[in-house]
């Protein structure tokens, strides 16, 4: 190729290049001016339609014109997030390759110039057209650079969480007790007992636990923190028996607990044991050890992790999180539908675990005394951090993906020193590890964008990962013979054997779950959409063999117990179904008041934690 050629190729790329350049910044500068003008996640048509819907509560059509407006101003909002980071990523390639070509367009020019023909006004006059060249360009490419960034960060608008306020909400004729008092809710709340119906005798490993808080004054003694940070012998079984984390045992969905109640009416008081209003909100679910039972909640003043004791409904103990170094002086700004304490905590007999989205990360004993707590970096989260801890054989197991990065750890749980911490290739999520076992070893499983992956718990080395997610990412994994099961709204449900160059076994895109985990047992995995679907498919084939539509949609997840599975909806109704392909429909008690989290489960009751109290329910 010759001087020439050369040059009159330079002068087409740069031509080329500086023609898409432009038309891709117009395009983000029209994008950018739109979704101001149209704000994707305001639509005034829903707000219509669901102020119709007040009016007309049981008109099914208009409900589900409602969903398909959601679903297509949602669909909406995330292409056009996607073609702004497309288009930004795209522009910002054309502009290195138009300076490229002009830079050697200029230089192969300048080389063959006849000396005489260049005079001081003709280089002035270029330098001039080159000047002001690069300065309108500059600018448009400026203009679509901000507004690519602005557009990006339109999630951060959201404002800070407020405080739910209490509804008065006639009791009927369910004694509520009254632990923290609108009137004064700086105070602590009495330790006198509460009057209760008579509980079945305790066993002796319980005798000494209840022994020990009664001796302890409230302050550790030198024993008490040489307990608390020493290692426990790990006995899975202790899991089993106990709802220790999210979702019970491994973070599956399974409990091992029998007569479990099926019929009770918060509002009416039929089978309520007693309930407990909840000092501060928080979308996390109970956990259970022994004979206490743990939330933890939050707002912009304080966080808290909160012990009673599970049979009579008396606080135990609440603890305010201070102290942690690094810990933000105001909270991060969060979503209503998240809050500051969304994650659920984790116990393991020996101390009790929390994380809230300030990024801290804290541990009590079981008496209540802070054994250590950490801030792992406020989390870059828009709708702030949700994803629960996991533990097993003294680590507590964090997912931490963030916009930021994607990012897993392992804490030792005696210390809280990092005993791993992975980076990975994924985007934010909101889902919660998982534990499975295979061949023998136990793995953490995690699914995020685009990633479903497991880790090898002791190292948190990559064993496998399949690319099937995508969007923002809540419903966490479920396991059931021999394969992974992950979900994701806008995206798909897949089952993956969980190996080395892992493929999907089958995969369906009919209902996606948005925040509700599914669930698998015996043959059947179950799977619930924020639309109010419920459907049941075969693990093996992906063969649907029921679905379900029910008048609210589900954010808890599916849980196993006692051969039947309960889920909740998000007016507090829970549906108790038969565990099998039928879909027969047992019951669906009330609670009363909207609910979110998971239930947890003991022989003969079941914990709900409703929008404002937390209920024992049981005969």
């Amino acid at each position: 190729m010759d001087q020439e050629q050369k040059i009159e190729l330079a002068h087409r790329v740069a031509l080329i290049s500086g023609i898409f350049c432009g038309v891709v910044a117009l395009l983000l500068i029209l994008n950018f001016w739109h979704m101001k003008q149209h704000e994707p996640l305001e639509s005034k048509t829903i707000e219509a339609l669901v102020e119709r819907l007040a009016s007309e509560p049981g008109n099914e059509e208009l409900k589900e014109e409602i969903r398909s407006f959601d679903l297509l101003a949602r669909k909406a909002y995330f292409t056009s997030r996607w073609q702004v980071k497309t288009g930004t990523w795209l522009m910002l390639i054309g502009g290195i390759v138009l300076a490229v070509s002009l830079k050697i367009y200029t230089d192969l020019r300048a080389r063959i110039e006849e000396p005489g023909k260049v005079t001081e006004e003709l280089l002035r006059g270029r330098a001039n057209a080159q000047y002001w060249l690069m300065m309108a360009g500059g600018l448009i490419l400026g203009l679509a650079l901000v507004a690519g960034f602005l557009t990006n960060d339109y999630l951060k608008e959201y404002q800070e969480m407020g405080v739910v306020a209490e509804t008065g909400q006639d009791q009927g004729d369910v004694e509520v007790i009254e632990l923290f008092p609108a009137q004064d809710a700086g105070t602590e709340a009495s330790d006198e007992a509460v009057e209760t119906e008579p509980v079945a005798e305790m066993n002796s490993e319980t005798d000494i636990e209840a022994a020990t808080d009664e001796a302890s004054d409230g302050e550790p003694s030198g024993a008490q923190v040489k307990a608390a940070t020493t290692q426990v012998r790990f006995n899975r079984e202790d899991f089993k028996k106990n709802q220790a984390t999210f979702r019970g045992y491994m973070g599956l969905g399974i409990s091992y607990h029998k007569n479990i109640p099926e019929a009770w009416n918060g509002s009416t008081g039929e089978n309520i044991k007693w309930k407990v209003a909840s000092s501060k909100p928080g979308y996390s679910s109970p956990v259970i050890w022994g004979d206490k039972i743990f939330i933890s909640g939050g707002d912009a003043q304080s966080r808290v992790v909160t012990c009673y004791n599970r049979h009579t409904g008396q606080l135990l103990w609440e603890k305010e999180v201070t102290g942690i170094a690094g810990s933000p002086a105001s909270p991060p700004r969060v979503t209503d539908d998240t809050g500051l304490a969304a994650p659920t905590m984790a116990v393991d007999g020996n101390r009790v675990y929390a994380i809230f989205a300030t990024g801290d990360v804290v541990a009590f004993d079981m008496n209540g005394n802070q054994v250590w707590g950490r801030n792992l970096g406020v989390p870059n989260n828009h709708y702030g951090h949700s994803s629960s801890l996991q533990v097993w054989d003294n680590k507590v197991l964090v997912q931490y993906d963030t916009n930021s990065k994607g990012r897993m750890l392992a804490l030792n749980s005696a210390t809280g020193e990092t005993v791993w911490d992975v980076e990975r290739p994924v985007h934010i999520s909101w889902a919660s590890p998982a534990l499975i076992e295979v061949e023998g070893k136990i793995q953490v499983v995690t699914t995020a964008d685009p990633y479903v992956s497991g880790h090898d718990l002791e190292t948190g080395a990559e064993l496998w990962k399949v690319e099937a997610m995508m969007g923002e990412v809540g419903a966490s994994v479920a396991y059931g013979d021999g394969l992974v099961f992950a979900t994701n709204e806008y995206a798909r449900l897949v089952a993956v054997e969980p190996k080395p160059d892992a493929e999907y076994t089958w995969e369906n895109d009919e209902y996606l779950a948005e925040a509700s985990s599914p669930v698998a047992y015996n043959g059947l995995l179950y799977t619930a959409t924020s639309y109010g679907v419920l459907v049941c498919y075969d693990t093996k084939t992906g063969e649907k063999k029921f679905e379900k539509e029910f008048n609210d949609g589900f954010y808890s997840s599916p849980m196993i117990a006692d051969g039947k599975l309960y889920i909740m909806d998000m007016g507090g109704v829970t549906h108790i179904l038969k565990a099998d392909a039928t879909g027969t429909i047992i019951a669906e008690p009330e609670l009363g008041e909207e609910g979110f989290a998971v239930p947890a489960f003991a022989d003969g009751v079941i914990y709900i934690r409703g929008e404002e109290h937390l209920y024992c329910i049981g005969k």
